[in-house]
C-alpha cells in the first residue's frame, strides 16, 4: 500500500518581505521534517507575497525572490517542497517551484491568469502553457500535478489534463481572496475536482491581510471520491497534515470508465513537463482497510466552518490586525460616538491589537446627546481602551465666526454641518501626527454608497474598517460580539435610531431611506449591477430607486478619496470596483 505524507502550510505572509515571508518557509519546513513528511505545499507567491502588483515592474524585486527561492534548497533535503515565487525567464510567471530533497526540481508556470474584480494578472504576467507532473518512485510510482489557484476553478483547466495524463493527487498553491460566503463555495468547487477527475485535491490557502484584500486560509484535501479529509483553520496560521492512500485512486479509476474517454479529448495529453523524483522521506502508516484514507493514529482534523457573521468579523479582525501592523503601527485611534458604528470598529480595533493599543476620541458638540457621550464612556470601560474627551463646541464657534462675513445673507445648510465632523477630522488628525497613532475610521458601506459622509471630516483616517459592512450587517456583528465574544457595546446603542446628531434631533432616516431599504437597493445596484427598472421590478418605490442610484453616482469622488478597508461583499469600493468620476451614463 502507497501511502503519502502530505503538509499544507497556510502562511501569513508580506508583499515585499522577502526576508520574512522565507524565514516563515524554513520554520515549516523545519516542522515538516520532524513530522516525517513527503510533500508540503505553501501559499501562491509565497516568497513576495500576494498581491505585489507594481513591485513586478522592478526587475529587483523579481531578482530577490528568485534569490530567496535558491537560499530555501538546503533546507528542503528528506522532502519536497512547492514554493510559490515570481520566475522571470524572458518574461515574468506566477510560478511554483518543486523543491526536492535539496534542489530545484521543476518549475510550474500558473495558466489562467485572473482579470476581474480585485486581480490584475494580465498586467503582470505571461502565461503558462505546459502543465506540469512529477513522479514520486516509489515501489508504487506516484504521480502529481501541480497548479496555481485560478488553473483549479475551470473543469477543463490544468488540473483535469494532468489527472487525465494520470494524475492520481493533484495539488494546487493559492492565494484566493475571501468574501462572505465564499469559503463554503470554493470548498465545494474543490470537492468536485477532486470526484470528477479521481483524484486527491491537496489545496493550500493563503491567509492574512493586505491592503483592501482578506485571505481566509481553510486550507483542504479531498479523497479520489470527493470527500473531504482534512480543513485547516480560517484566518489563523497553521499547518495541516494528512497520510493519503494514492492506491485507492488507481481502484477507483478502475470503476470511472470516464476519464478514458476524457484522454482521448485533451488537448494538453502530448504536451506536459514530466519530472521523475526519487522518493525521500516515508510516512509511517501500517496496513488497513482500503475505504480508510489517513493513519487510524494520525488523523487529519477538519475544522468546523465558522458561521456567517462570525467569518465577517474574524475576517474584519485579522484585516484590521494586519494592516496596523505590517505598516508599523502599534497603537489605532478613532472618533467615539456612542454610535453603532463607531462601537463596532472600537471591538474589532480591541480584538485585533488589544485594549491597551486602542483610543476611542470623544467629540461632543452642542447637538451631541447626553446618552451618546455616556454610551461610548460605558463602551470604552466595558472594552478597558483609553478614552479622551476633547470638545469641539470653541474650534465651531470659531469656524463660524471667521466665515460669517463671507457667509453674510446665507442660511445655514449641511455646510455648517460638515464643519464640526472637519473639525473632527482635524483633531484626529493632530493626534495621529503627534502620537504616531493611525486613525480608524468608521463609515459603513450604506454610508460610503450614498455620500452620507463628509470628505476631509469623518473620512479623514488611515484605514476603513468597516466600509465594506452594510449598515443592516453592521447590526448583527454588533450582535455577535456581545453574545460571543463578550457584551461590550452597550444595548441603547442598538436601540436608539442612527443620527450624525450635526443638527438637533437629526436622525439618518431624515435623509435616507430605512436601513433595510437602502441596503436592498444598494446590493441590487452596486454588487449585481442591476438597472433601475430591474430594482423597481424587486418591488422597490420607482423615485426612492432613483434618488439612491444618483446618490451613489454621484459621490464616486468622495470614495475615490477615501482610505483603503478591508473587502468582504462580492464587490467592494475601490479596486473591486472601478467607475469613472466624470460620467454622464444615468439608468
Amino acid at each position: 500500500m502507497t501511502m503519502l505524507k502530505i503538509a499544507l502550510a497556510q502562511i501569513n505572509t508580506t508583499v515585499g518581505d522577502i526576508n520574512g515571508n522565507v524565514a516563515k518557509i524554513k520554520e515549516n519546513l523545519a516542522r515538516a521534517q520532524a513530522e516525517r513528511v513527503n510533500i508540503i505545499l505553501f501559499p501562491e507567491l509565497t516568497i513576495a507575497g500576494y498581491p505585489p502588483e507594481d513591485l513586478l515592474l522592478k526587475p529587483s524585486f523579481a531578482a530577490a525572490n528568485q534569490a530567496a527561492l535558491q537560499s530555501l534548497l538546503p533546507h528542503t533535503v528528506g522532502l519536497t517542497a512547492i514554493v510559490g515565487f515570481v520566475d522571470r525567464d524572458g518574461d515574468l510567471f506566477n510560478a511554483a517551484a518543486v523543491l526536492h530533497n535539496g534542489a530545484l526540481a521543476g518549475i510550474y508556470h500558473k495558466s489562467f491568469l485572473p482579470n476581474y474584480a480585485v486581480f490584475d494578472e494580465d498586467r503582470y504576467f505571461a502565461e503558462g502553457n505546459t502543465p506540469l507532473l512529477f513522479t514520486l518512485s516509489t515501489p508504487t510510482p506516484i504521480t502529481l500535478g501541480i497548479s496555481i489557484c485560478e488553473d483549479i476553478w475551470y473543469p477543463a483547466g490544468p488540473p483535469e489534463a494532468q489527472a487525465v495524463a494520470g494524475a492520481e493527487l493533484l495539488l494546487n498553491i493559492s492565494a484566493s481572496p475571501y468574501q462572505s460566503g465564499k469559503i463554503e463555495s470554493r470548498e465545494q468547487m474543490l470537492g468536485i475536482r477532486a470526484a470528477d477527475n479521481v483524484a486527491i485535491v491537496a489545496y493550500c490557502n493563503l491567509i492574512g491581510g493586505q491592503d483592501e484584500l482578506l485571505f481566509d486560509g481553510s486550507s483542504v484535501i479531498f479523497n479520489e471520491r470527493g470527500e473531504l479529509l482534512a480543513r485547516g483553520k480560517s484566518f489563523e496560521e497553521d499547518f495541516i497534515i494528512a497520510e493519503v492512500n494514492t492506491e485507492n485512486v488507481f481502484r477507483q479509476r478502475l470503476r470511472d470508465p470516464r476519464r478514458r474517454k476524457n484522454r482521448l479529448m485533451s488537448i494538453y495529453t502530448n504536451d506536459f513537463q514530466h519530472i521523475q523524483l526519487a522518493t525521500v522521506g516515508q510516512a509511517s502508516c501500517l496496513s488497513y482497510s482500503d475505504r480508510q484514507d489517513a493513519c487510524p493514529t494520525n488523523q487529519p482534523k477538519i475544522q468546523n466552518h465558522l458561521d456567517p457573521v462570525e467569518s465577517v468579523y474574524q475576517a474584519l479582525v485579522v484585516g484590521t490586525r494586519d494592516y496596523v501592523r505590517k505598516n508599523g503601527f502599534s497603537k489605532v485611534a478613532l472618533g467615539l460616538s456612542g454610535g453603532i458604528d463607531s462601537s463596532l470598529v472600537a471591538t474589532i480595533a480591541v480584538d485585533a491589537l488589544g485594549a491597551e493599543n486602542v483610543i476611542g476620541v470623544l467629540m461632543p458638540s452642542r447637538f451631541s446627546s447626553d446618552h451618546s457621550k455616556s454610551d461610548a464612556i460605558d463602551l470604552a470601560k466595558r472594552l478597558g481602551m483609553r478614552y479622551e474627551i476633547i470638545p469641539i463646541e470653541p474650534v465651531h464657534h470659531a469656524y463660524l465666526d471667521l466665515l460669517s462675513e463671507v457667509f453674510a445673507d446665507t442660511k445655514p445648510d449641511v455646510t455648517e454641518e460638515n464643519l464640526q465632523s472637519r473639525t473632527r477630522g482635524n483633531i484626529l488628525m493632530a493626534l495621529s501626527n503627534k502620537f504616531g497613532w493611525i486613525i480608524l475610521t468608521t463609515g459603513n458601506k450604506s454610508e460610503m454608497a450614498v455620500g452620507y459622509a463628509t470628505i476631509y471630516g469623518d473620512m479623514a483616517g488611515g484605514f476603513a474598517v468597516i466600509k465594506d459592512v452594510p449598515k443592516t450587517l453592521v447590526y448583527q456583528l454588533c450582535r455577535y460580539r456581545n453574545a460571543k465574544i463578550g457584551e461590550a457595546i452597550p444595548e441603547n446603542v442598538f436601540i436608539k435610531p442612527p443620527s450624525a446628531e450635526l443638527r438637533p434631533d437629526q436622525k439618518d432616516s431624515d435623509s435616507l431611506p430605512e436601513y433595510e431599504i437602502l441596503d436592498a437597493i444598494l446590493a441590487a445596484y452596486v454588487e449585481n449591477d442591476y438597472s433601475s427598472q430591474e430594482i423597481v421590478a424587486l418591488g422597490f418605490d420607482e423615485a426612492t430607486v432613483k434618488r439612491i442610484i444618483q446618490l451613489v453616482d454621484r459621490n464616486e469622488y468622495k470614495r475615490r478619496q477615501a482610505p483603503p478597508g478591508p473587502k468582504i461583499t462580492s464587490k467592494a469600493f475601490g479596486k473591486d470596483r472601478r467607475l469613472p468620476i466624470t460620467n454622464r451614463y444615468s439608468q
